[in-house]
């Protein structure tokens, strides 16, 4: 039966899932020891960051996925209790109460990518078990949003709305794109919102079927899983399992309502790369309260 006349409710959002097992290659060396994901921005890794646009909307069951090269993730989230008391004893209070304060502001399920396969459709694999049979957030851990309303709450917004599956994207016409970035192709049912019709993955550069260019942050209805693991046992082990590809396509060609919603009042920062992340520093280094003004001036006595 197809997915919209079973769907008679919509289901609130309980949990997220964050993709974080890979290894940062774009990043070596310094991703050999340290997970890419881990990177500072400024005092802050990137992947809390993305814990807290995602717990801005309210969700605080988070499910991440991490390898045994990202192992470290468990750390920053998990109770330290000896560098607690190290902090006690040299008086230290603010920096224990905001320790404490990433340590609880969700409940956070850590699984292992499953080996073998490679490809995201792989990670979402591994949380199966944990996210249960329910919609999710799902998000990436090297790209971060800041946005208002924050950009899990927007997906939310537009998922209480429409239902279904919902992909969160930005506007490019930047030709460039077309080689990074998959491309909804629908037809609009509001001012930030298309209802879409298909999905090229990665068309190439210049080669864009429309401006709606898919980037990090999307709600999945958990029938996902059962695709991805037909799929799974069908392919050459060698192929990559792309939750796109063959999860997300065959899912819209069998029924399921899929939107892509055009994120608003958002500044994206990409730092799986090197350039981006260091435009993210620049960025906000300059809007940091402490010596934002400071470095404005140095960085300005730089270019001249």
């Amino acid at each position: 039966m197809i997915y919209y006349l079973k769907m008679t409710e919509k289901p609130k959002i309980n949990k997220a899932l964050i993709l974080a097992a890979g290894f940062g290659t774009r990043f070596l060396p310094a991703s050999k020891a340290v997970p890419k994901v881990m990177f500072l921005v400024i005092d802050k890794p990137i992947i809390q960051l993305v814990v807290e646009d995602i717990v801005a909307a309210g969700i605080t069951d988070i499910v991440i996925v991490i390898s045994h090269f990202t192992e470290e993730i468990k750390k920053h989230f998990e109770e330290f209790p000896v560098l607690n008391e190290l902090l006690e004893k040299s008086g230290k209070q603010k920096e224990i109460e905001e320790l404490k304060r990433i340590e609880s502001m969700a409940k956070f399920t850590f699984v292992y990518q499953k080996p073998g396969r490679i490809g995201n459709g792989v990670a979402l694999l591994s949380a199966r078990e944990a996210i249960g049979n329910e919609p999710f957030v799902l998000s990436w851990a090297d790209e971060f949003f800041i946005a208002n309303p924050s950009r899990i709450s927007q997906l939310v917004r537009a998922y209480e709305k429409f239902g279904g599956m919902i992909n969160g994207c930005i506007r490019t016409t930047d030709p460039v794109y077309g080689g990074r970035f998959g491309f909804y192709v629908g037809d609009r049912v509001d001012e930030v919102t298309i209802k879409v019709k298909d999905l090229v993955e990665k068309p190439g550069v210049g080669k864009a079927p429309s401006e709606f260019g898919s980037v990090s942050g999307a709600i999945i209805q958990p029938e996902i899983f059962d695709y991805l693991e037909k799929t799974d046992k069908e392919l050459d082990p060698k192929v990559e399992l792309y939750y796109n590809t063959y999860g997300l396509v065959p899912m819209l060609k069998d029924g399921y309502p899929l939107y892509a919603l055009e994120y608003q009042n958002y500044r994206y920062f990409d730092t799986g790369d090197r350039f981006g992340y260091l435009k993210a520093l620049v960025e906000l280094g300059l809007e940091y309260p402490q010596f934002g003004e400071e470095f404005r001036v140095w960085l300005k006595g730089k270019l001249s």
